[in-house]
């Protein structure tokens, strides 16, 4: 038996939780009540879901009180044991293994910081969204080393100052947002690997937190990064994994997100019609958003920005009469000041009119997708240029291309 192996196990039972939507003190007052006695307490359960604990002999109340089979739950038990080599089917399984190895979350025995309320949660909440925002117009590389700082101080204050439990609750969240935004903009400087650990180190943040809306944006997120760097399978089945961990009631926006994701995915694995599908789904939620409380990490969740992906979707899926229109509209349309983002909605632009047999055009929006790159601390809007650049060396007979890839052809090289 591993502590990693408890601690999946106590993510897989916070799940179960949650989709019963029942809170741990009245989990714990259900299991008293069933077994016919009151020695348990929501302590206990706490131990449990934080992986200290198996609880052994309660598997059959637990079964019973949250509606699930007794033998999926002893096998879940039997995994942290260390008696299985597969973890529980599903998608708490999926994430579960997401959890980062050791507990980099855990306090201090004898916290040495001083005591702090919501107000110091409430200002570390403001810098928060102000990295939100500052990722609407700086690249990746020039915000990684300020969002990693950030990050570990915000670890420091959970794990050494002393607070009430719903103060601890309220900073994890923000922890695992500011993880969410690390991880973002790691991977958008092509530093993967670090931005898989901040995703993982999110996930665990917005797990103990009972943010499960958190937890799906953080899961999806790495998904789509997964689903970017040859690894489809897995970015697939963590997109759906993140959809069902949000749950049917997770506010429409996130929903919305959620669809999108999935259907990228989808669209990565080469699966049309389930592509297709999902981006339906994802409007479909987006309509019930009106007057719909939504989390500040959703702000930028627009029809505009579903429309994006629509056209992401169909360049993808080459359906160039779908997908020009759409770009050409929203770029019309879009923030200038949102430079990386211009940068890589014309880039599947470019190649979409390149799928159109309209090479002259396509180089055109190549050429001011290459020029935006050069200067832009950004892996992803560079992976870009490269892909349009390599999509019109099939027209390179065309003056036009044939121009802009004596220009820039050197950078297929790099």
């Amino acid at each position: 038996m591993t502590d990693d192996q408890r601690r999946q196990f106590g993510a897989y039972l916070a799940r179960l939780r949650r989709d019963a939507r029942k809170s741990q003190p009245q989990l714990a007052a259900m299991l008293c009540a069933v077994s016919g006695t009151q020695s348990l307490t929501r302590n206990e359960i706490s131990r449990w879901e934080r992986g200290g604990r198996i609880p052994e002999t309660w598997l059959p109340f637990i079964a019973d009180v949250l509606g699930v089979p007794v033998g999926e739950l002893e096998r879940a038990a039997a995994y942290a044991r260390g008696e299985l080599d597969g973890p529980p089917i599903g998608a708490a399984a999926i994430l579960s293994e997401l959890i980062p190895a050791g507990d980099p979350l855990a306090p201090l025995a004898s916290p040495t910081g001083r005591r702090i309320g919501g107000d110091d949660v409430a200002r570390l909440a403001a810098r928060v969204h102000g990295f939100r925002l500052a990722d609407d117009v700086l690249a990746g590389g020039d915000l990684m080393a300020p969002v990693f700082r950030e990050l570990n101080a915000a670890m420091r204050l959970y794990r050494e100052s002393a607070h009430t439990e719903a103060v601890g609750r309220a900073l994890l969240v923000q922890i695992g947002e500011l993880a969410q935004i690390a991880g973002w903009v790691a991977s958008d400087a092509g530093r993967h690997g670090q931005a898989e650990r901040a995703y993982r180190l999110g996930i665990e943040a917005a797990r103990q937190a009972g943010d499960s809306p958190l937890v799906a944006n953080l899961a999806g997120s790495l998904a789509y990064q997964l689903s970017n760097t040859g690894q489809e399978r897995a970015g697939l089945d963590l997109a759906r994994a993140a959809l069902e961990e949000a749950g049917p009631d997770a506010p429409p926006k996130t929903r919305a997100l959620f669809f999108d994701r999935v259907a990228w995915a989808h669209t990565r694995a080469e699966q049309a019609q389930p592509a297709i599908q999902a981006l339906g789904q994802a409007h479909e939620a987006l309509t019930e958003a009106e007057n719909e409380e939504t989390p500040q990490w959703a702000y930028w969740v627009s029809r505009e920005e579903l429309e994006v992906m629509d056209a992401r979707v169909f360049t993808e899926l080459h359906r160039p009469l779908r997908a020009v229109p759409l770009l050409t509209d929203v770029l019309r349309r879009y923030d200038a000041r949102h430079a990386r983002e211009v940068a890589l909605y014309r880039s599947w632009l470019a190649i979409a009119l390149a799928d159109a047999n309209e090479p002259e055009q396509a180089a055109g929006e190549a050429r001011r997708v290459v020029s935006a790159s050069v200067d832009m601390a950004s892996d992803r809007t560079a992976s870009r240029a490269r892909a349009v650049l390599r999509r019109l060396q099939d027209f390179e007979e065309v003056p036009e291309v044939g121009g802009l890839l004596h220009d820039h052809g050197h950078l297929l090289s790099v």
